[in-house]
């Protein structure tokens, strides 16, 4: 049965969250090998970490946005999988020993510490190759074919993006960064992605240019904010509030934003790209009532 989009009237994020991701979670089961597919160990290294009780945030953006443009819901499916693919390979190879040294995500033990640090590199691999296979899979539409799309999710995860933020964010360890450098590092390493989910969400809609720049400002200030406010609630939230280790920026001696501007300016700066993600929206006339809530819950944590 056809999802329904939500209106203003009835929304309920809780539930949104419950059918979307219900629906990226069967759509996934169908575009992964099973577990017991030749090589079973791969398969379930990547099983593992997909299905490890993520919140599913990439794909509910890319979903909400596709409602925001006058979308359904199943032709957005392919590339909401698609970018939650490229999320969990990414942190997959963010945890292992020589990036992060992190044993646990999303509160369970990390792929490394189940799989071996070469099984998990390999599922990260496979994962990353996964989402092309999967966004090919997408109808393609009249304002955005396949090349678009492809090209759209190779540059968001490419070394100009998503690896750039990760690349500058190890050659900061340790240093003294700039306010300026940081911006650099979330903007790539989180922001890149987020807005990605968000724009793909709007092509599976064939949205218009105008909408496209409406969603695109959205996801860059959203995941720049989310990425400020994770700095912020490393800091002042427990290992167990977070689902992660807490203080594992401070003990790795990274730049975040409160070790450089400070806990109160921080907070500032996230209320600022906060509004402005909103504002963006304003475009959408009240349409965008998803995609607000999800904003909400992303960026209203306790910090």
């Amino acid at each position: 049965m056809p999802l329904r989009p939500t209106s203003k009237k009835q929304f309920d994020l809780s539930a949104y969250l419950s059918t979307r991701s219900r629906a990226v979670d069967q759509a996934m089961n169908r575009f992964l090998p099973s577990a017991s597919t030749r090589p079973a160990t791969i398969h379930k290294a990547m099983r593992y970490s997909i299905f490890a009780g993520g919140k599913r945030m990439r794909p509910a953006l890319c979903l909400a946005a596709a409602e925001a443009c006058g979308g359904k819901i199943e032709p957005a499916l392919p590339l909401a999988c698609a970018v939650e693919c490229i999320h969990t390979y990414s942190l997959i190879h963010d945890d292992l020993p020589a990036m992060d040294n992190d044993d646990f995500r999303r509160g369970k033990p990390t792929s490394h510490k189940v799989f071996g640090e070469g099984m998990a590199i390999l599922a990260g691999d496979a994962l990353l190759t996964q989402a092309f296979e999967i966004a090919a899979l997408s109808k393609g539409w009249p304002r955005y074919n396949h090349q678009t799309i492809t090209l759209e999710i190779a540059k968001a995860a490419g070394s100009l993006q998503l690896i750039a933020g990760q690349v500058a964010d190890l050659e900061g360890e340790g240093k003294k960064v700039s306010a300026a450098q940081l911006k650099y590092i979330h903007e790539r390493k989180t922001s890149a992605l987020l807005c990605c989910s968000a724009r793909l969400g709007g092509m599976s809609a064939n949205c218009t240019a105008a909408q496209l720049k409406a969603l695109t400002d959205f996801g860059y200030n959203v995941g720049l904010a989310f990425q400020v406010i994770d700095d912020i609630l490393d800091i002042t939230q427990t290992t167990e509030q977070l689902g992660k280790t807490a203080g594992k920026d401070t003990a790795a001696q990274k730049a975040t934003y409160p070790s450089i501007v400070g806990l109160e300016k921080s907070r500032k700066i996230a209320t600022d790209l906060t509004n402005r993600a909103f504002a963006a929206l304003k475009i959408f006339k009240g349409k965008a009532v998803a995609l607000e809530a999800l904003a909400e819950y992303l960026l209203k944590r306790d910090k």
